[in-house]
């Protein structure tokens, strides 16, 4: 089991990076961490920070050099590649405005580079989309392309290039004419390489490209991105999830989380850390991050800030809002007087020992899929997490833009249970097992009054503008409007 924790001022001393995304996050040995370049408010960035692990600081480094435009260090910056060798950084290409570079820097920050080679697979020059294969001697300093027999991936960018090993893992990313890809390569550098197309076992992730790829140990962790929403393409579907591609068992795998995760992105940096994952920044179609949060196994001193106790027999996140409430009301039968005033507040009859309300996962609401699936036409099966995804933005953008006369009672039951959902996932989720934070919470509110209905049948027509009114209010934001920073 594994825990999203968002990082506090106790992590950090220091100047934290401001917002942005298209950025590179690379490990310098295994001290530090350097962030270089991005974009935020439509200005490319050229800065450096670094922080340092050991002391838990963010600085930014002075920095001596002969860089590009006459500046000493790279010219700002986005959705370029950077690459770490020993206690060297290095960077190239991206994009700048409307201009695609194809410059190349090295920051050296301490001894010299061992005998290494970097791989450099497709990309978009500004006109079309590539499928060469570059190597960089990193001793020379000289470009060689890489002849190769046999099928090649199509020509894509925004994809994920990973090294493990001897092997280049090459999964995602737009091709020719726009569509995104969700297939895996593998390139073995030998006397004749070529390029095998894997197709793994599991839960593969769905089509994506604006995604991280991070080594971890004998499996590889993929996070975030982005997608299209199939036929109505205006939507882009953005990511949150956690998959495992697990080199031991050649197969995908679904990352067990415990608890809610950061908001959906692309253009993020996750970076390793020993056996925790430093997430930054990103961008969600509307809004560009400056967040930063760990990703740390259930015993990691980090997870505590979460759970006071590990839950036990817990398989994923599925239906973990609802086991946090029951933790909580369990506790709350040594504070009678504590409940006695929730009871009151909320003119409600909480029965400690009687069933909790439970929350079902969207993908587990068969009649909230069902609804959505009629509204974009296209028939959903469970393995389809993508389409899930895409189904659930639509429903929710249709009860957006709702009237309460518009709604048909057959959407009540759906809509009254998102409601519960959303207000589960984002407010009583976080306060884990402590009794007193959720009476607190919803002590005096006026709004959320319809949380503990355990059905439709409990509303009445003049709720239905009440519920809908307040369901409008903790909707996520939609992904659908705003500038987008993408490639392209």
């Amino acid at each position: 089991m594994h825990y999203w924790v968002k990082a506090s001022a106790s992590d950090f001393s220091g100047t934290i990076p401001q917002p942005r995304s298209g950025h590179t996050a690379v490990p310098i040995g295994k001290s530090k961490i350097v962030v270089f370049g991005g974009l935020h408010d439509k200005k490319f960035l050229n800065d450096i920070a670094v922080y340092d692990i050991e002391n838990k600081l963010w600085f930014q480094p002075e920095c001596t050099g002969n860089g590009s435009d006459g500046q000493v260090g790279p010219s700002p910056r986005a959705f370029h590649v950077g690459v770490a060798i020993d206690c060297h950084m290095f960077i190239f290409g991206g994009r700048s405005g409307n201009r695609r570079l194809g410059d190349f820097c090295v920051l050296d920050t301490a001894s010299s580079i061992g005998n290494q080679k970097i791989v450099m697979y497709g990309g978009w020059d500004g006109k079309k989309w590539l499928s060469d294969l570059y190597i960089l001697d990193t001793i020379s300093l000289e470009w060689t392309e890489l002849s190769v027999t046999g099928s090649l991936p199509s020509p894509r960018c925004g994809h994920t290039a990973t090294m493990v090993e001897k092997r280049l893992l090459v999964f995602g990313g737009r091709g020719g004419g726009g569509p995104i890809m969700s297939d895996l390569w593998a390139l073995k550098e030998n006397e004749t390489p070529g390029w095998t197309q894997l197709k793994l076992p599991g839960q593969a992730p769905s089509p994506r490209c604006g995604h991280t790829v991070t080594s971890g140990g004998h499996y590889l962790l993929l996070f975030g991105g982005h997608g299209t929403g199939g036929w109505l393409s205006r939507y882009d579907i953005y990511y949150n999830d956690c998959i495992v591609l697990d080199r031991l068992s050649a197969q995908w795998k679904r990352l067990p989380i415990g608890n809610e995760p950061p908001a959906a992105r692309a253009y993020h940096s996750l970076t390793n850390i020993g056996s925790r994952y430093l997430l930054f920044g990103g961008f969600d179609g509307k809004l560009t991050y400056g967040d930063i949060w760990w990703l740390v196994p259930e015993g990691d001193p980090i997870a505590k800030r979460f759970i006071k106790s590990p839950p036990k027999d817990v398989p994923g996140s599925k239906g973990m809002a609802a086991e946090n409430i029951q933790s909580a009301f369990k506790e709350g039968r040594r504070e009678n007087d504590a409940i006695t005033e929730l009871q009151r507040t909320l003119g409600i009859s909480v029965s400690l020992s009687g069933p909790v309300l439970q929350i079902l996962d969207e993908s587990e609401d068969k009649e909230f899929i069902e609804l959505g699936s009629r509204l974009t036409g296209e028939r959903v099966s469970s393995d389809e997490q993508g389409l899930i995804n895409q189904t659930i933005e639509i429903l929710r953008d249709h009860w957006r833009t709702a009237t309460p006369s518009s709604i048909p009672l057959k959407e009540l039951g759906p809509l009254l249970r998102d409601y519960q959902r959303l207000i589960s996932r984002h407010h009583l989720a976080s306060s884990g097992s402590d009794i007193q934070y959720i009476d607190s919470w919803l002590s005096g509110k006026e709004a959320y009054k319809f949380y503990h209905l355990k059905n439709v049948s409990q509303l009445r027509i003049d709720d239905i503008p009440k519920l809908l009114a307040e369901y409008k209010k903790i909707l996520p934001e939609q992904n659908t409007s705003g500038p987008r920073e993408r490639l392209e």
